[in-house]
């Protein structure tokens, strides 16, 4: 029998999500996730699967309330973007549901988002 969670799903969401935005997804490794979420490798492979699983779940819920003044919002947009939406179709989809929901203020506000990131 297996045993219950004992880690609320959506807490270890956004701590993963928070250290993909400050550090992608490429420059973001396991031993990170296991520091940031506080998890073990096989509880976080047993709930997620991978790497790129945990990225998809959290930047799905992302892209369905996406804020285009939500900063956490724009770097995710951006790691997925940079990192992930080259080689990989259901990131691509993510961004183009995004790019076409929030055409109008998204480029200027990621630009600035980008811009502020360097001070």
């Amino acid at each position: 029998m297996a045993r219950p969670r004992k880690f609320n799903e959506g807490d270890v969401l956004s701590s993963a999500m928070a250290l993909f935005a400050r550090r992608g997804f490429t420059a973001t490794s396991l031993d990170d996730l296991v520091d940031a979420t506080g998890l073990l490798r096989g509880s976080i492979y047993k709930a997620f699967g991978s790497k790129l699983n945990i990225f998809l779940t959290g930047f799905t819920e992302c892209v369905e309330q996406f804020d285009t003044t939500n900063p956490q919002h724009l770097d995710l947009l951006t790691v997925a973007l940079r990192d992930l939406a080259h080689e990989d179709e259901s990131t691509r989809k993510l961004c183009l549901q995004v790019l076409s929901a929030h055409t109008t203020s998204l480029a200027l506000n990621l630009g600035n988002n980008l811009l502020q990131r360097l001070e």
